[in-house]
């Protein structure tokens, strides 16, 4: 490839433009953007500097010129049709004309109505100012300071009498040319005057807009938080309150069979040990999901969360540490989406726990879990201690234990209902309702939760 080519082809490489030519990027741009800035920010702590500012300049460009021009004894142009007044009167009217604008902002109207007063004044006794410009700049601050109801009427003031000075000029100059040139700068300092009242309009919907969207940001980021909080808390109710009542009900079954039979409380302390591994690889899945960390080769693979294929393995924990558990399936349940397997699973290891806790090794529980049309019951039914007393109810309830269930029931419409039953035990049914909601899949989105 010759040069000619690489000259050719070398552009293409180069980006279409650089952010740095921007025209808002240039320095010159932000010198005078960073100058607007601190003007605006001198502006709202004395804002009387800025009316000083702008009343000294209308006087020096507007009224020095009338002043200098009568002292050397030339007048103006329209000296034929206008009358010439004596310095003091000059003055006068100048003053009436120009100091109003000194609250042309914070007495908009005030400000309009004094320089329109003299304005009319002034054409009444046939004088001619430089300084009759006021009345466009009360005009303007009126249109982006003032009410505008009253903005018609300020107009029609105005138009009013610069039409008298119109007619009042040479005969040189036509009526009609006079009329479009006044009434244009009307238009002008009308126009200037809403554009920019528009735009500060739209400046500052956008700076409330962008108020509202961060509070509403924070407030969502301190609800996901709550959210996240509340979930971690209830798997890990349900993961540590499961397996340690499992684990304390077995070690305290084998410490008493200890002197009596050995080898029943060496099986004890197998138990427990498979127990303990089983919860830790439970955190472990849960805890995988919250860690932000990359995927490597020699990162253990993370199992799914528990389903319904894995109550079977739940009853047999729950058996080993004593109660009598019998477990009754009905209908299409391993088909079921992941998210509510999860959820029953979750339900039932509760309410086995619960049972277990409350009841002793010596009570008998009956779980039935079945699909009923759009309808998925749990029940779960335990007789207690066994000695005839009527269990109150779990002080679980005022904890973690059947409001988890509860939320856990509300992901699906669901309800839980618990309480003590007639035998002196206690009694808990979970519906859940597998009907999809309006406007989505038909089933319901899968939850994985620890999956890695």
């Amino acid at each position: 490839m010759n040069s000619d080519d690489t000259a050719l082809r070398a552009p293409a490489d180069d980006p279409p433009f650089a952010e740095a030519d921007l025209p808002w990027n240039h320095p010159l741009a932000r010198a005078l953007s960073r100058l607007g800035r601190r003007l605006k920010r001198g502006d709202r702590s004395r804002p009387w500097i800025l009316d000083s500012v702008v009343t000294a300049v209308v006087a020096l460009l507007f009224c020095l010129p009338d002043l200098v021009h009568d002292g050397d004894g030339r007048h103006h142009p329209f000296d034929t049709e206008f009358t010439h007044l004596p310095l003091p009167a000059t003055l006068a009217l100048q003053a009436g004309l120009v100091l109003p604008l000194l609250w042309r902002r914070r007495r908009p109207f005030l400000a309009f109505a004094v320089i329109t007063a003299v304005l009319i004044l002034q054409l009444a006794l046939g004088v001619w100012l430089r300084a009759d410009v006021a009345v466009l700049i009360a005009l303007y601050s009126l249109v982006l300071h003032g009410e505008l109801r009253r903005l018609p009427l300020a107009c029609a003031v105005t138009a009013g009498a610069l039409g008298l000075v119109a007619v009042r000029l040479p005969s040189g100059v036509h009526v009609l040319d006079a009329l479009f040139f006044l009434f244009s700068t009307i238009t002008a300092a009308v126009a200037l005057g809403l554009a920019v009242r528009i735009r500060r309009g739209q400046l500052a919907v956008l700076r409330d807009r962008a108020t509202r969207l961060e509070v509403e940001r924070d407030q969502r980021s301190r609800l996901a938080a709550a959210a996240e909080r509340t979930r971690v808390a209830r798997e890990m109710h349900d993961i540590v309150g499961h397996n340690l009542s499992v684990i304390i009900t077995l070690a305290d079954g084998g410490a008493y069979a200890n002197d009596l039979a050995p080898e029943r409380g060496k099986q004890a302390l197998l138990l427990i040990g498979d127990t303990g591994r089983q919860a830790l690889g439970e955190l472990r899945r849960m805890l995988g999901v919250l860690r932000e960390q990359p995927a490597t080769p020699s990162a253990p693979e993370l199992s799914p969360q528990p389903g319904i294929g894995d109550i079977d393995a739940l009853c047999d924990r729950i058996r080993a540490a004593g109660p009598v558990v019998v477990h009754r399936s009905s209908g299409e349940l391993r088909t079921l989406d992941r998210g509510v397997q999860l959820a029953v699973y979750r339900i039932v290891q509760e309410a086995l726990t619960n049972a277990l806790k409350h009841g002793g090794p010596g009570t008998r529980v009956d779980l039935a879990v079945g699909v009923e049309e759009a309808l998925l019951h749990i029940d779960v039914h335990d007789t207690g201690p066994g000695n005839g007393s009527v269990r109150s109810r779990p002080h679980d309830d005022e904890g973690h234990g059947i409001p988890g269930m509860r939320e856990r029931a509300a992901l699906y419409d669901g309800t839980v209902v618990a309480g003590p039953g007639p035998d002196g035990g206690w009694t808990l049914r979970a519906t859940l309702d597998l009907t999809p909601p309006a406007g989505t899949d038909p089933a319901p989105p899968a939850v994985t939760g620890g999956a890695a």
